[in-house]
């Protein structure tokens, strides 16, 4: 059933437009901590999920009754983990732009998986749709030239983008997710922090760097994932999908402003078929 919108359609264009530049501003804030090595990956992520915690944990004795029951999954935190470990390993050597594309198309890629695992067969327009993507991927990671990515960069990034649909799958159907996203991140706290432990020897943080990771954590994370939620009861189900395109070209165009990272050739093309084809695949399941 389509959720019905909101009286006010311009609070639901506010929240999506702030948690659209929320997300793109993480692979931002993650690769201007990480590119002049101003934090090392461990520490931008233990920070990130730790002020993210504690922001989320926060909110939530201020919104919700502290006796209600536990939300998260160990599980889910686990997946929570995984993906912002290996997204700030893989910011280590990727820009920006090519992070969020290669990361965007990893999470749509393992959510369709999921989907054909279950059973659901896609039609025409959506193979096609699954097929562009797929090729815009290869064609920006794997063919040869000068501007071509790291291939052990875009493989922890596309682990990032399997993790993450992984997470947001486990999420799906939950009561309360803000609730759940809060329990979540205080799971993955102890495991970053282990992490932290096992790769002691490579630590290093500088002032600026630390506060690039708890803004990361405490505002483009954990509150951009409550502005998301805000935003979903007044957008379909596929207008959510579809607004998520933004992210990858939102966050290169704002990487050559802000990080000076160039717009290669083949970062546009790669954008407009993975885009394009995320974008052909979701409207013909739509039509179906």
């Amino acid at each position: 059933m389509t959720p019905a919108l909101p009286a006010n359609p311009w609070k639901t264009a506010l929240a999506t437009s702030g948690a659209l530049v929320a997300f793109a501003a993480n692979s931002l804030l993650c690769r201007w901590a990480l590119g002049p090595e101003q934090i090392d990956a461990a520490s931008f992520t233990a920070v990130r999920i730790v002020a993210g915690a504690v922001v989320l944990a926060l909110l939530m004795r201020a919104v919700r009754d502290p006796s209600r029951p536990f939300a998260g999954t160990w599980p889910s935190g686990a997946a929570l983990f995984v993906y912002a470990i290996a997204f700030s390993l893989a910011y280590l050597s990727l820009s920006a732009g090519i992070g969020a594309l290669v990361l965007f198309g990893s999470v749509q890629a393992t959510m369709i998986a999921w989907g054909l695992l279950r059973g659901e067969r896609p039609r025409g327009g959506e193979w096609l749709g699954l097929m562009l993507a797929i090729i815009g991927l290869v064609a920006l990671v794997i063919t040869p030239g000068i501007t071509a990515p790291p291939a052990a960069g875009a493989l922890l990034m596309a682990l990032a983008g399997a993790a993450w649909g992984v997470y947001s799958l486990r999420g799906r159907g939950v009561v309360d997710p803000i609730a759940a996203t809060a329990d979540n991140f205080l799971c993955a706290a102890p495991l970053s922090l282990l992490a932290l432990v096992v790769l002691a020897r490579d630590v290093h943080v500088s002032p600026s760097g630390l506060a690039l990771a708890a803004l990361s954590g405490a505002i483009t994370s954990g509150l951009g994932y409550v502005v998301w939620y805000h935003a979903l009861p007044g957008l379909t189900a596929t207008r959510a999908a579809t607004v998520q395109l933004a992210v990858p070209v939102l966050t290169a165009l704002a990487a050559v402003v802000l990080l000076n990272e160039p717009l290669s050739l083949r970062l546009v093309g790669a954008s407009i078929l993975v885009l394009g084809g995320v974008a052909l695949a979701v409207f013909a399941r739509q039509r179906n």
